[in-house]
């Protein structure tokens, strides 16, 4: 994708950035940001949601445009907020940027993003799901993740490697397709069951991000509860509505998937919208 390097590649790339308490690592992230290929750095957006330290002000110090909620609205909230600023930003008339969400926690890391950019500039995919590589130490018992891959096997037939990660790269026409984003943790599963059904391709894509983990203490036990009831609420949200696709439309796509993949079910256009919320 270098064609030229040493000079400078022309900008497409919007990076949003939800955080809440990252005084601490926000800025090696924003920073780690600006070293990467096609990210206009005019348009790397921190949305500090609520935060009681510094995080705003040390995200503006590193060059990134900050946004702040007075309260905090959750992450779902922060991810409209930032593609809300990122329309506002570009410039009329251009093709929308490619939307890249990252964790502020990823710190020098982030500059590790560039495999989530090429595959959706290359119009290979409409939106890239970083794989990252299993931390040392993490402390859960997969009850979360293995929620939200029966949930998204069954209503698409793909078979996700991390369908909980929120490390995404996406075109705007993908983003304005999940909309409105499910709150809480449910986000990520929620936006990529609705991609899927609306015809989108993803791929995922291993990524060397580092970031915290969760351990086995009483608060990391509450919040791997607090991300099961939202899965299961955005889940069940879907369900209501009847989100998914016929067994017989997926199933070609299903049994032909392998790791690293795209996959699509159909393009967009062939997809009947009877069909995508039976």
């Amino acid at each position: 994708m270098h064609e030229n390097p040493g000079k400078q590649v022309t900008p497409r790339v919007a990076v949003i950035i939800p955080a809440k308490d990252e005084a601490e690592r926000i800025g090696m992230t924003v920073r780690a940001v600006k070293a990467l290929p096609f990210v206009n750095l005019e348009l790397i957006v921190v949305v500090d949601d609520g935060s009681a330290d510094d995080t705003r002000e040390i995200a503006r110090q590193a060059g990134a445009v900050t946004v702040r909620h007075t309260v905090t609205r959750g992450k779902a909230s922060s991810m409209e907020t930032g593609a809300k600023v990122v329309a506002m930003r570009a410039i009329r008339g251009k093709t929308p940027p490619l939307l890249l969400f990252l964790d502020a926690d990823l710190g020098e890391s982030a500059a590790e993003a560039a495999p989530l950019i090429e595959p959706v500039l290359k119009g290979e995919a409409d939106c890239t799901i970083a794989v990252l590589p299993k931390p040392a130490g993490a402390g859960g018992h997969g009850f979360v993740l293995g929620l939200s891959k029966w949930a998204i096997r069954r209503t698409t037939g793909w078979n996700p490697q991390a369908p909980l990660s929120g490390q995404r790269c996406l075109t705007s026409a993908a983003f304005q397709a999940a909309v409105p984003l499910a709150a809480g943790w449910g986000v990520e599963t929620d936006m990529t069951i609705s991609l899927i059904t609306a015809g989108f391709a993803v791929k995922e894509v291993p990524v060397n991000f580092t970031h915290r983990v969760s351990r086995r203490d009483f608060k990391s036990q509450m919040h791997r509860l607090h991300q099961f009831i939202d899965v299961l609420k955005a889940v069940l949200k879907l369900r209501a509505r009847r989100v998914h696709i016929k067994r017989r439309k997926f199933l070609e796509a299903a049994l032909n998937q392998k790791p690293g993949m795209v996959y699509r079910v159909a393009h967009r256009e062939q997809i009947p919208e009877s069909e995508k919320t039976l």
